[in-house]
């Protein structure tokens, strides 16, 4: 009964690791940052398509009311979504740029590394 509660009590300290965030202190690889990278690029890429297309679908289309509120309204719309897809586009595209730099300095850093030692 004794060995039931201590594992209780390893199994519920492993949970609050858990939760604190203490399983996550693997260091980062040079290969990791290059994997989240490339599908940081591919995110970025294909929300640039969506971005196009978005535009393209918007101006291909004008505006017919004669209502000025509704026009109004509608440009605004169009311009919120426009740059949303946009702003996709361009958080995608950083997270790609720091991630490749970030396994680019940790190739240097390794080599730096050893040959300290």
């Amino acid at each position: 009964m004794e060995n039931s509660t201590s594992s209780d009590q390893t199994n519920l300290k492993k949970a609050q690791s858990a939760d604190d965030g203490e399983d996550y202190k693997t260091p980062p690889t040079p290969l990791r940052c290059f994997m989240g990278a490339l599908g940081a690029a591919t995110l970025s890429l294909l929300t640039y398509q969506l971005t196009l297309a978005i535009a393209a679908t918007f101006a291909s289309k004008p505006l017919t009311s004669t209502n000025q509120i509704a026009i109004g309204i509608s440009a605004a719309v169009r311009t919120l979504v426009t740059g949303m897809a946009a702003l996709g586009t361009g958080v995608f595209g950083v997270a790609a740029l720091g991630l490749a730099a970030l396994g680019i300095q940790l190739i240097f850093k390794k080599g730096a590394d050893q040959e300290a030692t």
